[in-house]
């Protein structure tokens, strides 16, 4: 049952008083401390009735929220704590409540390197531990992919609020073909993940090409606050519709490509589709016939030479015979090592 915000904090003051056995609680004193803290957390100043306190206390009495908090009258007029070690707060979770517990743990630990959301990191390494305690240290259901070792996430936070801010960076970048780094200012326009590597896409002028950044080159990322901020003129939804990855051609068509997949890894093709254009020509006993509308790029080759001799480019026939001459060569590459190995 969803409990509002102002419902918890009467709950948790209610509580607080009667684990405080110091003092007597009427009914009349807990009235006034349930007042005293809506008005502190919440600015509420209006108070609260007795009729609502009572039903608090009869609420927190049943198990509508788990709580079957041990309340009693004493002497017909001080409200206390039956049990003097119970407190809702330390109602154990049951296992439902720790499995949801663990994957939103989970989930919100994917965003770290944002120091958009670094309040949020505290909070969910307090959940994390009262998982870990509750639950016996169980293993995570979910396991994402991810590379905490990844260069440039430490830039993550500062990208983002100045995309958001509408910004310029100035940026220290090396590309891995360029032998010294370079500074200059960046116009960011949204940020890309692909195959757990982050880029930074935007301009370095007005006019200027479109680029992929990749964060592991970056070596100093600041906010120029000089400069006026050039706006996207385009969305990263638009940007990459024609391609698999982040290597875009400008001014290119894409071109329709046909490939074979082998029976053995059709279904995995056909459940995970290399892009969103991908139809099935043909469907025979040795595999399938699957073509794509998309642009010829670094990223579209990578996935067909990852699956070896599972998947034959049919079309078009540039495509077909780079791929062909980058399997002969692999074959070389390990036939020398072979020789090199029977040699010794």
């Amino acid at each position: 049952m969803p409990v509002n915000k102002n419902a918890l904090i009467r709950y948790k003051t209610i509580d607080l008083c009667l684990r405080n056995r110091q003092r007597r609680w009427t009914l009349e004193n807990l009235i006034q401390a349930v007042s005293d803290a809506l008005y502190e957390y919440e600015g509420i100043d209006k108070g609260i009735s007795k009729r609502s306190i009572q039903a608090d206390i009869q609420f927190m009495r049943s198990d509508k929220l788990g709580y079957n908090a041990p309340i009693v009258i004493v002497n017909k007029k001080y409200y206390t704590y039956e049990d003097p070690n119970y407190s809702i707060i330390n109602i154990p979770l049951n296992p439902q409540d720790l499995n949801k517990m663990s994957e939103a743990v989970e989930v919100l630990k994917q965003f770290r390197g944002f120091s958009h959301f670094y309040d949020l990191h505290e909070i969910v390494q307090k959940l994390e531990d009262h998982v870990y305690t509750a639950s016996h240290n169980t293993s995570p259901i979910i396991d994402f992919e991810k590379n905490d070792d990844l260069k440039g996430l430490e830039y993550l936070g500062t990208l983002y609020n100045a995309i958001i801010q509408k910004k310029v960076l100035m940026l220290t970048y090396q590309s891995f073909k360029a032998k010294a780094a370079e500074t200059f200012a960046f116009h960011g326009w949204w940020l890309k993940e692909y195959k757990n590597r982050w880029f930074v896409v935007g301009i370095r002028k007005e006019g200027g090409m479109v680029l992929n950044l990749a964060l592991d080159r970056l070596h100093q990322v600041t906010i120029d606050e000089t400069l006026p901020y050039i706006p996207a003129n385009t969305n990263a939804q638009e940007y990459y519709k024609d391609v698999v990855g982040v290597t875009v051609s400008h001014n290119v068509r894409p071109s329709t490509v046909q490939l074979f997949v082998s029976k053995t890894h059709a279904p995995y093709v056909e459940t995970k589709p290399l892009h969103p254009s991908q139809i099935i020509l043909e469907e025979t006993e040795e595999g399938i016939v699957i073509q794509l509308e998309v642009q010829i790029n670094y990223e579209l080759e990578k996935e067909i030479l990852g699956f070896g001799d599972g998947m034959i480019v049919i079309a078009p026939g540039m495509l077909k015979r780079k791929i062909s001459e980058r399997m002969k060569l692999g074959y070389l590459n390990y036939e020398r090592e072979l020789n090199n190995q029977t040699a010794q």
